[in-house]
């Protein structure tokens, strides 16, 4: 008795479907508006003000009011620093600290490839704030953009795959009895591939930690030792042979000291552990999440101790790995008829 076509697949068939229509909405969020740019005459002296719209290791892109982007280049000889108050004279900061979103105000002067070779950056410290919160937030949805698109150009691949095997398998299922069961569980199993594919996609905004390492320091310092760059050196390794990692650093210190000098010196410890990984491992600053300074909160271990000060005073290195990319890829399984 023949087995009509199509009663086998409607489960398959929809799945399908609703695949084609995520990857459709997938690339739409990808779609950003484009402004202008501005190009820099060599050696013109200019004074931009305005958002941090892209940062690269020695490059960022300012936007401003206008909508017009600058390419500033940072120098050895940059000043980076946040507005003062009256008769006070700001803070110096790490160019690792000029992030995403932070509004700010760049001096410098046109060099020859177009870009604004910064003299003077300043800002003010509630906007790096914001922006620190910004970053944290946006790295993840960064690496999910940044890995969506060719995930959707194989589940697109497998879709294909799948709509060709549908005519093979019907016509296999109205000969036999046989090859109709054999048609159906292979239909089942690419059901199932189809759902696991979703659901590695659903994850690619999740991570999950890989490693976890704690460096220590002495009574009011922030200057790495030996068996901490080693620790340092360690965790870089394995963060190069990962796929889809991040770095998330925190620095933290005991209860010796004010509350507002403790919260500064683990600034200082995050941002020179951050450094060392950069400047020794060459880790792109996209894959780090900004590091911040906790202070005493947070101890691990009671400050009523020598012992247990000497734990406290520590910077925590997480390498987390993206969730959607360590699983497993789902696979076709065909079974032979009876």
């Amino acid at each position: 008795m023949p087995i009509p076509k199509f009663k086998m697949f409607p489960s398959l068939m929809l799945a399908i479907s609703l695949l084609a229509f995520s990857a459709t909405a997938a690339v739409a969020q990808t779609t950003t508006a484009t402004v202008g740019a501005r190009t820099v005459v060599s050696g013109q002296k200019m004074k931009i003000k305005g958002v941090v719209v892209r940062r690269d290791s020695d490059t960022f892109i300012v936007r401003d009011a206008s909508g017009v982007d600058t390419t500033v280049r940072l120098e050895d000889r940059t000043s980076v620093k946040a507005n003062g108050g009256f008769l006070r004279s700001g803070s110096n900061y790490a160019q690792t600290q000029i992030l995403r979103g932070l509004n700010l105000e760049v001096e410098g002067r046109g060099n020859g490839s177009g870009e604004l070779s910064a003299e003077k950056i300043r800002f003010n410290e509630s906007d790096l704030r914001v922006a620190r919160a910004v970053e944290s937030r946006a790295a993840p949805l960064e690496e999910r953009a940044s890995t969506t698109e060719s995930k959707l150009s194989q589940v697109e691949q497998n879709a294909q795959r799948l709509s060709g095997q549908m005519d093979e398998l019907a016509a296999v299922a109205n000969t036999a009895r046989g090859g109709a069961k054999a048609a159906q569980e292979t239909a089942d199993s690419a059901v199932a591939g189809v759902r696991v594919t979703n659901d590695r996609i659903s994850a690619l905004d999740d991570y999950e930690p890989q490693s976890v390492l704690a460096v220590n320091f002495k009574v009011g310092s922030a200057v790495l030792s030996a068996d901490s760059k080693t620790k340092l050196d360690e965790i870089a390794a394995k963060a190069l042979n990962a796929k889809g990692y991040v770095l998330e650093v925190s620095g933290f210190a005991d209860t010796t000291g004010s509350v507002d000098r403790n919260r500064a010196l683990s600034q200082r410890r995050a941002d020179n552990v951050i450094r060392y990984l950069v400047e020794n491992h060459s880790i792109p600053l996209r894959r780090i999440v900004t590091p911040y300074g906790y202070g005493e909160s947070h101890p691990v271990a009671e400050n009523t101790s020598r012992t247990g000060r000497a734990q406290n005073r520590r910077v925590e290195v997480k390498l987390l790995v993206n969730k959607g990319l360590i699983q497993q890829a789902p696979t076709m399984t065909t079974s032979s008829g009876e």
